[in-house]
């Protein structure tokens, strides 16, 4: 299992998660891995020119995820998790969430990774700064 809060971009890619995954003793009782990638968007109302995205405690946050993380292997049967959440400065495309869950059967593990990704961007303390075109756009957790 990886699960990382990381200042590190690029320390990840979406490969390196799947590849963990496909090495996991139990991937013989898997017949699914789903992936996400959450990137920023260079458009939503306005044109975004950079990201910051902070947490106030890394420590916490990381807790925070292993503990999303943990509650969801007991909800779902899924064999293995890879999560990577960036923290940190970003443009345009870049790359700010990775998650990757193997499972026995396509339904659960879906449903993992959907949970996994709901409940990060809405229990853990993540801080979004938006600089657009038109100004500086602050979004709290959950947004």
């Amino acid at each position: 299992m990886i699960v990382k809060v990381t200042d590190e971009a690029g320390s990840f890619r979406m490969e390196d998660l799947i590849e963990h995954l496909k090495k996991s003793p139990y991937l013989d009782e898997c017949g699914a891995v789903f992936t996400f990638e959450g990137i920023v968007r260079g458009v939503d109302d306005k044109k975004t020119e950079k990201l910051v995205l902070r947490t106030p405690d890394p420590k916490r946050t990381q807790k925070g995820l292993e503990e999303i993380v943990e509650d969801v292997k007991k909800k779902y049967p899924v064999r293995d998790v890879a999560v990577v959440h960036y923290i940190g400065e970003f443009y345009t495309s870049d790359t700010l969430f990775m998650v990757a869950v193997a499972g026995p059967h396509r339904r659960e593990t879906l449903d993992a990774m959907a949970e996994i990704i709901e409940r990060t961007k809405h229990e853990l303390d993540f801080q979004k700064e938006e600089y657009t075109d038109s100004g500086k756009n602050i979004i709290m957790s959950g947004g």
